[in-house]
């Protein structure tokens, strides 16, 4: 605990130099590596020739390498962080006051750069590896808007055509957000749709269907592959995103020990990963280096629980079948969400690294109705003043909770979240929030059981 709470200011701010200088890779201290990704025909582990007709050559090796701790942020890559980094650590007074807690909440604000996400953080590495490819240009998916935004900014800045599969029903609801992508000179296409072979295997399967993240990335990496100097990009999930990402816990972390905090307990938004496995990376080192001790909470949507009711398994990360298998908590890729407002946390698995990291006990998940969720969201936006995200307000309503927690056993706790975003392309359910006409959909376990029975089954990845 910190003695000197009274002197901590509203926003903790690093200067430009004290921003890192390397990513921090977390699978260099476990013990337990992550599962390696398989080529879905031979059920062998991918190698980089395997990998190099999808990815970047560079971000290969980042996807590959469970050894090297820390790998150079390239000095383009830290000049174009400089424009939005550091960004700031937030010490909730009015929130804590509010709440009549005794602890102290500290979130670090990710939304405070025009595409409003902590995306932008791994969209600048991939867009400038991509380029230093000599690659004409990328494709790409995207939920709620957040990561494809991202990635057309970091394009426009490196001169690269960016072509986004956004989840159809996140296209419907936020045609604002797609109209950012297209000003910064992307191509924007409803997924599933008519223009991919995959697409349209999917459409016929799923009448109807408003999409999904699977859906999304299977049509981009069909674009990608057949396209000649085209690469495909993800969003979250993969090693090489968590890397990039960890500049969000080293920042976090070095603004802590400037003012001798220590938190307690640290809290992320989970639908793929990337930000949670970006804000826990360093204070996850400590611990499995055991030289620090802390609590890890995980927050996902009750409409798409992959954690807290998924299966442990191998299972594709798309829908359409095209990408490699990786181990992972999942929902089966045939899992098709209901069409919840929190976009970005829509997909059927999550990160290799954090379902490791969750099997070996490290980690504490729970999920949330997502009227729950935006009750968090608008407490939130009226003391904190600022209206965030509905993927973020899974963070909050998990550190509210364990506030009000602290207010019963009159413990004194530093909670730490992750503010990931800004909700202001979010207003349609924000309406309906307010209007009281929003709903919760909680599936049932013969809705999971139909996703589960099209994970595939093999020796060692039978359903159980």
């Amino acid at each position: 605990m910190n003695e000197k709470n009274e002197m901590i200011p509203n926003k903790i701010y690093l200067s430009e130099d004290e921003m890192p200088k390397q990513y921090y890779n977390v699978r260099a201290d476990m013990k337990v590596k992550p599962a390696p990704l398989l080529n879905p025909g031979t059920h062998k582990p991918m190698t980089k020739e395997d990998l190099l007709p999808v990815f970047c050559s560079e971000l290969v090796d980042q996807e590959l390498d469970d050894e090297t701790p820390y790998f150079d942020i390239p000095e383009k890559v830290q000049e174009l962080y400089r424009t939005y980094r550091p960004s700031p650590l937030v010490r909730a007074y009015r929130l804590e006051e509010a709440l009549g807690t005794p602890a102290h909440i500290y979130y670090k604000f990710e939304g405070k750069n025009t595409s409003g996400s902590h995306k932008l953080n791994s969209a600048v590495p991939q867009a400038y590896y991509a380029k230093k490819q000599g690659l004409k240009g990328v494709t790409t998916e995207t939920g709620a808007g957040q990561w494809g935004t991202a990635l057309s900014m970091a394009c426009s800045f490196m001169d690269l055509d960016c072509k986004v599969f956004m989840v159809k029903v996140s296209y419907e609801q936020k045609p604002f957000r797609r109209e950012v992508m297209r000003t910064y000179g992307a191509s924007v296409t409803p997924s599933p749709s008519e223009t991919t072979e995959v697409g349209r295997r999917i459409l016929a399967a799923h009448l109807g269907t408003t999409g999904s993240l699977g859906c999304a990335i299977s049509e981009a990496v069909e674009v990608a592959t057949s396209s000649d100097g085209y690469r495909y990009v993800l969003g979250s999930v993969l090693n090489q995103v968590l890397l990039h990402q960890s500049v969000i816990g080293l920042e976090t972390k070095t603004a802590m020990d400037k003012y001798g905090i220590k938190p307690d307990i640290i809290i992320g938004c989970a639908g793929g990963g990337s930000n949670l496995g970006g804000l826990i990376a360093p204070f996850m080192g400590q611990k499995l280096r055991g030289e620090e001790d802390y609590r890890f909470i995980a927050v996902e949507p009750a409409s798409c629980p992959s954690f807290t009711r998924g299966k442990y398994m191998y299972d594709f990360c798309d829908t359409g079948m095209v990408c490699p298998l990786a181990k992972m908590y999942t929902l089966g890729h045939d899992f098709i969400p209901s069409p919840n407002h929190a976009g970005g946390l829509r997909f059927h698995g999550m990160s290799s690294i954090l379902s490791e990291l969750y099997h070996q006990g490290l980690m504490e998940a729970r999920s949330y109705e997502q009227t729950n969720v935006f009750k968090a969201a608008e407490f939130f936006a009226r003391t904190e003043g600022i209206l965030p995200a509905p993927e973020s307000s899974h963070a909050i309503r998990g550190a509210i909770d364990e506030a009000l927690k602290c207010k019963e056993s009159g413990e004194e706790k530093n909670i730490l979240f992750g503010l990931t975003g800004t909700g202001y392309f979010d207003l349609v359910a924000y309406q309906q929030f307010n209007d009281g006409t929003m709903t919760d959909y909680i599936p049932t376990d013969e809705d999971l059981a139909a996703g589960f029975a099209s994970i595939p089954q093999f020796p060692g990845n039978e359903l159980r």
